[in-house]
């Protein structure tokens, strides 16, 4: 089991930034991927990015250039920067650890982005 709080969400403005973190009750890098994913009313929840324990990252392709993923292995959590957000960004936006065939998901914190 993996325990992960997020935090961070909250209301900004079209072209804002924010900074979520995700803090895990274990080790990060006994955690295979760690990833940002998020889901918007009426939307299935979609990947933002992701880092392996050796720290390769990845992104979805419409999120490249605005936000950065990022980890603190001392406090074993994981950082997503959003900058220039736009309305389209808001959803709740989820945490999830990776570990062996399992998958293990966050609460959630909501961001809204208005206009």
């Amino acid at each position: 089991q993996v325990q992960l709080v997020e935090s961070g969400g909250g209301l900004v403005q079209a072209g804002g930034s924010l900074r979520l973190s995700c803090a895990a009750a274990r080790s990060i890098l006994a955690i295979d991927v760690m990833g940002w994913y998020r889901q918007a009313p009426g939307k299935q929840r979609e990947l933002v990015s992701s880092i392996t324990s050796a720290g390769s990252t990845n992104y979805a392709d419409a999120e490249k250039g605005r936000v950065t993923i990022s980890r603190d292995k001392a406090k074993n959590t994981v950082y997503l920067q959003m900058n220039s957000l736009k309305p389209e960004d808001t959803a709740v936006y989820y945490c999830a650890a990776d570990k062996v065939l399992n998958r293990y998901w966050g609460q959630g914190t909501q961001v809204t982005v208005s206009s």
